[in-house]
């Protein structure tokens, strides 16, 4: 959860702290911001120069006409100069536009770099609570958004703000008079882009919001749609789809209206300003107070005075699109991070593998308790077995010992050292893991076995397969264990996958293994073989197995049995048959099912 409940996006200061975070990831690139203003400030300032000179040139004219003969040589200086000052805004422009693209792209890729970060930092319990769509969009559109629209828009606003200021100060010396007559209807013009602005932003949110719960939808029905097509479910899918597109069309429908509104108010309201000055102007010229070359470079200001004004009113849905995306991302960043290792670590002596829960208690959701008071010494190289209804806390179980999640009370220690005095990396180095879900990366069959100790050696890589049956299976590929896994998995069936994930396992040489249903998937021959590789990699390390085949954990030196998050009983399989408890109607269902 955040740390703090989020400001609401029509608020100002909220849009305010997004936009002073945003500047601060640019900070690394101060040089490249200075010589960006500078460059604006110098291209805008001999911009601003034009109109004034064109207006020189055009009194030149008229008072040479008026005197029976004009100065062509003045008019060509003023006209030479003003084609140097446009070239100058040109060329400044250009390369503005070059830096404005390497500090925007270097601002979004720290903060990328941020992004994953924090999302190392985040304990599992905000993954659990949080569509993976969602924080994908995140991490990709929304970051996206925010880079592409600061790249479009930088330059643009800061032409439009020294623009302005350049033209008020042309329009300054021409004529005070006029120049206060242009922006009388500045305030009313601020004040209709601020709330139409306000009204705009909520909307964005809520397109960005409704555009990661369609890329979660999709994800869902695409990374499962053989069930999808199995259970004939893709009219259902559609409907669903059907209406996460209609909020997304319907969000950004409404955040592009309101947007949209912005730019024909500001330049209603600026062309009242035009006609003012218009009228105002030509009575000045009429009474002899202003020349005509002055009145025509002043009507060029105002047009150029309200052009900044309606360039921001134009951007200003991007802007707002830009600043919700943002908020996402740092609302991500906000998120408060899993509890930090401690600053003097401890570690065990020696490594043996002896683990002991002490009056362990834990709860997902308070007030709703599913493991309470939990005490258990498992010895060095015992193997422990896990069975239980589902939802009786076995897979808790093995995610406190990882330190997945930590418990409410009590302790869990290794080798007589509290897990919470310890890194989680130490900690994790110690234990070797497959879950029931198998998980490959993109690479070779060989790289997904190294993932866990990425400088062994082919033939540490090798003996590993071995030792759990995957070497045979593996040499009959066409690349052998340079078989690249794409997103098909290279055409690998369930069983061969969890091979490759045990062998994984295997190889970081823990001192505890744990196997959460490693088998599950596996037919019954490769389950053989695989159970005769755990029973050689299991001599001398204590490992805990949670399974669902009763068959698979008969040889367990001690086999626990969960109900409501508590040990009802425990002991090996012989003597909790004979005891004719609950392990009992455990067996006995299953081998009814099987004879069934």
């Amino acid at each position: 959860m955040s740390s703090g409940s989020p400001k609401s996006p029509a608020h100002p200061a909220a849009f305010r702290e997004t936009a002073m975070r945003l500047l601060g990831l640019m900070r690394p690139d101060r040089a490249r911001l200075v010589i960006m203003v500078t460059l604006a400030v110098a291209g805008n300032g001999a911009l601003a120069a034009v109109p004034l000179l064109l207006g020189r040139a055009t009194d030149t004219i008229v008072d040479g006409i008026r005197h029976g003969g004009v100065d062509f040589g003045a008019v060509d200086r003023f006209l030479m100069l003003s084609g140097v000052l446009a070239a100058l805004y040109w060329s400044c422009t250009v390369t503005q536009a070059r830096l404005t693209a390497t500090v925007v792209q270097r601002m979004a890729f720290r903060l990328r770099e941020r992004t994953d970060l924090a999302l190392s930092r985040l304990p599992l319990s905000y993954f659990d609570t949080r569509s993976r769509g969602d924080l994908m969009s995140r991490t990709t559109n929304d970051i996206d958004n925010v880079a592409q629209s600061l790249q479009q828009s930088a330059n643009q606003m800061m032409a439009s703000v020294f623009l302005f200021a350049g033209t008020l100060v042309m329009m300054l010396r021409i004529s005070p008079l006029l120049t206060a007559v242009a922006v009388v209807v500045l305030p009313v013009t601020a004040w209709a882009g601020k709330a139409l602005a306000r009204r705009a932003r909520p909307q964005f949110a809520r397109q960005w919001t409704a555009t990661g719960a369609l890329g979660d939808h999709l994800e869902d029905v695409y990374t499962g749609h053989e069930l999808v097509t199995a259970f004939g479910r893709w009219g259902q899918a559609r409907e669903t789809f059907t209406a996460h597109n209609d909020e997304l069309r319907s969000a950004a429908a409404d955040a592009q209206f309101r947007s949209g509104l912005i730019a024909p108010a500001l330049t209603f309201l600026g062309n009242i300003g035009y006609v003012l000055v218009a009228v105002a102007g030509g009575l000045c010229v009429a009474s002899g107070a202003l020349s005509i070359g002055a009145i025509q470079a002043f009507i060029a200001y105002v047009l150029r005075f309200n052009q900044p004004i309606s360039l921001i009113a134009a951007m200003a849905g991007q802007i707002q699109s830009a600043a919700a995306s943002a908020e996402r991302v740092f609302e991500l960043h906000d998120a408060e991070p899993q509890r930090p290792d401690p600053a003097l670590p401890h570690r065990p002596a020696t490594v043996t593998g002896q683990v002991a829960f002490t009056g362990v208690s834990f709860r997902y959701r308070p007030g709703r308790p599913l493991i309470d008071d939990l005490s258990l010494t498992v010895r060095s190289g015992q193997t422990v077995a896990i069975v239980g209804p589902t939802g009786a806390g076995k897979t808790t179980l093995v995610n406190l010992l990882l330190r997945f999640y930590d418990p409410v009370s009590g302790t869990i220690a290794i080798d007589g050292v509290d897990i919470a005095t310890m890194t989680r990396d130490d900690l994790r180095r110690r234990i070797g893991m497959v879950l029931q879900d198998t998980w490959l990366c993109d690479g070779t069959i060989a790289d997904n076995i190294a993932y866990g100790r990425p400088e062994a050696t082919r033939e540490q890589i090798v003996a590993a397969a071995t030792a759990v049956h995957a070497d045979h299976l593996i040499r009959t590929l066409p690349d052998g264990y340079d078989t690249v896994l794409d997103s098909e998995r290279g055409g690998l069936s369930a069983g061969e996958r969890q091979l490759v994930t045990i062998a994984r396992a295997f190889l970081v040489e823990p001192a505890i293994l744990v196997l959460d249903e490693a088998t599950s998937a596996v037919d019954t021959r490769t389950e053989m073989l695989v159970q005769r590789g755990l029973t050689a990699l299991r001599s001398g390390r204590t490992s805990f197995v949670i399974a669902h085949r009763l068959s698979t954990i008969r040889d367990a030196d001690l086999i626990l049995v969960m109900e409501s998050g508590r040990i009802v009983e425990q002991g090996s399989h012989a003597g909790l048959l004979d005891a004719g408890g609950a392990y009992a109607r455990l067996h006995a269902a299953q081998f009814a099912a099987t004879q069934a």
